[in-house]
C-alpha cells in the first residue's frame, strides 16, 4: 500500500499528541524528531527533511497552536499543509495547444513503465474527449514497437509505427502528419530510453523536442527506486526542461520517498500516479489527497470519482427497482462485489476511507481480499436458480456449493448471513427508515 510505513510512523507520533491537553514547546522538539526520522527512512531527500521538519516546527510554535483548545490537531492540521505543499500544492494539468493539436512527448530510463504509461495516458485522454494518437519513437530497445502496439490496441488507440526507419526524429514527424490527417487533436511519443542517463540518450531526446516542439514533456519514473529517481527526474530536467512527471507503481511503494521529494528537488510537479497494472490505473495527481491519505484522514473526493467512474445508471435503476419490490438476489450481490473490484479492490477503498487509511495492517488488508474471493467462489458454486431464489439453500444444498468452493459449510451459512443483513438494510435506507437519518433515502440509483 502506497506510503504504508510512512503513514503508520507519523499517525503514531500525532496520536501521542493528540492525546495531550496542552502542548509544550519540548512536545513539538520531540514530534519533530520522530516525524525527521520516519521521514529519512521513507527515504526523502536529506535537504529536503531538514527544511520540512523546520518549517513545521516555526509555524507549530505559534502562540495561536499551543494556546489552542486541541494543539494536537493543530499541528497535523499544519503538516498536512506543509505534505500538500511539498508535493506540489494543487493538482498540475497538461497543457493543450491552442490551436487544437498537441504533441506530449514521454522520457525516461529504460524499466520505468514509459511504455505502458504512454498506453495509460492515452486511455486517460479518450476518457476525456480528446483523440489521440500513439508513436512509436523507441528503435532501441528489441520488442518496443510490438509492446506499444499491443497496449494501444488493449486502450483502442491507433499507433503510428516504422519498423525500417531508423531516424526516432523522422518517425516522430510522419506520426504527426499522419495523425493530424486523420483528424486526431493528440499525439503522444513513445521515446527511447537507456539503463542510465547518457549522453547519447539526450541528444536524440533534444533533437525530437527541437523539431517537434512538444505542449508536454512527461517524465515516467519508477517510484520504487526512490531517490534514484528523484536523480534521474534532476539529470532529464537539466537537460529537456521536463513540464511534469508522471510516477509508476506509487501503489507498491510502501516508502514514499520520490513522490515526496521529486518536487522540491526538481521543481516539476507529478502529473499523474500509476496505480495498479491495469490501463485504467492512471490516476491524477492530487498533492492534498495524497497529504491526507499519508495522515489516516482518507480521501472521499477520490473515493466518490471512482464511484462515478464505475457508475452504471441502467444497473442501477434496475437494482433500485429489484430493492423497492424486495427481489435483491445473489447474482445483485456478486455484482456489487464486482462493482467494487471495478473500483481498485478492497485494499484501494480501505485506503480512501477517513479513520481506516494508515490503520489497517497489510495482513488484515490480504485478510479481506480473501475473504471477498471466497464470497465469490461461493456464489459461483450455485446454481443459476439458486443466486435468483436464495429461500431454496437448505441443508443439502448448502453442503454441495461448499464442496465446490472448496470452503466448510460454515463459511457458507456465513456468506448468507452477510447477505441477508445486506438485503435488510438495503430495504431500510429505500423505504426511508434510515435514509431520512442519513439523507439517502429514494435516492436513485443508491448503490452498496
Amino acid at each position: 500500500m502506497a506510503f504504508e510505513g510512512l503513514s503508520e510512523k507519523l499517525n503514531g507520533v500525532f496520536r501521542k499528541l493528540s492525546g495531550k491537553g496542552t502542548v509544550t514547546e519540548a512536545d513539538i522538539d520531540a514530534a519533530m524528531r520522530e516525524v525527521r526520522l520516519a521521514l529519512l527512512e521513507a527515504d526523502v531527500n536529506y535537504k529536503v527533511v531538514k527544511e520540512f521538519v523546520a518549517s513545521i516546527k516555526e509555524k507549530a510554535l505559534g502562540a495561536d497552536v499551543l494556546q489552542s483548545l486541541t494543539p494536537g490537531q493543530q499541528v497535523i492540521k499544519i503538516v498536512s499543509e506543509e505534505l500538500t505543499q511539498l508535493m506540489g500544492g494543487t493538482a498540475s494539468r497538461l497543457t493543450y495547444s491552442p490551436s487544437g493539436f498537441t504533441t506530449i512527448m514521454m522520457v525516461g530510463l529504460q524499466g520505468t513503465g514509459k511504455t505502458t504509461s504512454s498506453a495509460k495516458l492515452a486511455m486517460y485522454l479518450v476518457k476525456n474527449g480528446k483523440k489521440p494518437m500513439l508513436a512509436a519513437c523507441d528503435i532501441q530497445r528489441p520488442a518496443a514497437i510490438d509492446q506499444l502496439e499491443i497496449v494501444g490496441q488493449q486502450a483502442g488507440v491507433p499507433v503510428y509505427s516504422d519498423r525500417t526507419s531508423k531516424d526516432p526524429v523522422a518517425i516522430a514527424k510522419a506520426a504527426r502528419e499522419e495523425a493530424e490527417r486523420k483528424g486526431l487533436n493528440v499525439l503522444i511519443l513513445d521515446t527511447a530510453g537507456r539503463l542510465h542517463v547518457d549522453e547519447e540518450l539526450m541528444d536524440e531526446l533534444v533533437r525530437i523536442k527541437k523539431e517537434l516542439k512538444p505542449h508536454e514533456i512527461l517524465l515516467v519514473v519508477d517510484a520504487m527506486t526512490g531517490q534514484d529517481a528523484v536523480n534521474a527526474a534532476s539529470a532529464f530536467h537539466e537537460a529537456l526542461g521536463i513540464d511534469g512527471i508522471v510516477m509508476t507503481k506509487l501503489d507498491g511503494d510502501t516508502r514514499g520517498g520520490a513522490a515526496l521529494s521529486v518536487k522540491a528537488v526538481t521543481g516539476s510537479p507529478i502529473k499523474f500516479a500509476g496505480m495498479g497494472e491495469k490501463l485504467e490505473a492512471l490516476e491524477v495527481f492530487y498533492p492534498d489527497r495524497m497529504a491526507s491519505r499519508i495522515l489516516g484522514m482518507g480521501d472521499m473526493m477520490s473515493l466518490i470519482e471512482k464511484a462515478q467512474e464505475s457508475f452504471d445508471e441502467k444497473k442501477a435503476e434496475e437494482l433500485e427497482q429489484k430493492m423497492r419490490s424486495n427481489k435483491f438476489d445473489l447474482e445483485d450481490y456478486l455484482d456489487q462485489i464486482g462493482q467494487m473490484r471495478n473500483m481498485g479492490g478492497l485494499s484501494k477503498l480501505m485506503e480512501m476511507l477517513p479513520g481506516v487509511s494508515g490503520n489497517i495492517s497489510e495482513d488484515q488488508m490480504d485478510a479481506g481480499e480473501k475473504e471477498i474471493k471466497t464470497m465469490e467462489a461461493i456464489i459461483q458454486s450455485m446454481t443459476k436458480e439458486e443466486r435468483k431464489k436464495p429461500e431454496l439453500l437448505n441443508a443439502s444444498r448448502r453442503k454441495r456449493i461448499a464442496a465446490g468452493a472448496g470452503v466448510s459449510v460454515a463459511k457458507v451459512n456465513q456468506l448468507m448471513k452477510k447477505f441477508e443483513d445486506t438485503k435488510k438494510l438495503m430495504k431500510q435506507m429505500n423505504s426511508g427508515k434510515l435514509g431520512k437519518r442519513f439523507g439517502l433515502g429514494g435516492r436513485k440509483g443508491f448503490r452498496f
